[in-house]
């Protein structure tokens, strides 16, 4: 009998452990956001602001030494600092160390509510982007505002760990 309270007690610990782990909402959405913020007219993205930005992302860094690599799961994340205006976005693609392009995160321009947020997932066991990898963005809006595009990189091994944080920058206006 005591091996059975054993197993009921260790079964519902994990079940309550279970549901206390957040799932990420992003992977139940399309593109990573809701249907409706889908922008079906392609061809005609103009808007009186408009820029092309570049994003660093780490897939992975060197450790020890150069044939030792720490693998990271990177997240861009794109912010709307606006209260009051959407920004539209009309593609976020992802390039490899090389400069080659490896997959688009955006098949039709998006927006983004004002202060709405918005990350794309690079999981740790996706190796394709490397040490060099990049996010290339193009946004626009109707007024003046100043979105935030970060790559955020964390990555665990054992008891070491690592976290940082990289900014994106205008390339074209």
């Amino acid at each position: 009998m005591d091996i059975c309270k054993s197993f009921c007690a260790v079964s519902v610990f994990f079940l309550v452990l279970s549901g206390c782990i957040k799932q990420n909402p992003n992977k139940q959405l399309e593109q990573g956001i809701l249907k409706e913020n889908i922008i079906e007219d392609n061809e005609n993205f103009s808007y009186p602001i408009k820029q092309q930005m570049y994003v660093p992302i780490y897939s992975d860094i060197y450790n020890k030494n150069k044939d030792y690599r720490f693998l990271l799961t990177a997240t861009l994340s794109i912010r709307n600092t606006s209260p009051e205006d959407s920004l539209f976005i009309k593609n976020a693609d992802y390039y490899n160390t090389q400069g080659d392009f490896v997959r688009s995160y955006i098949k039709k321009p998006i927006y983004l509510k004002p202060l709405e947020s918005i990350e794309y997932v690079i999981e740790e066991k996706d190796t394709l982007g490397g040490s060099g990898a990049n996010f290339l963005i193009t946004w626009g809006a109707n007024k003046t505002i100043k979105p935030i595009f970060q790559g955020v990189m964390v990555g665990i091994s054992g008891q070491q760990g690592f976290a940082f944080t990289t900014d994106g920058v205008v390339i074209s206006e």
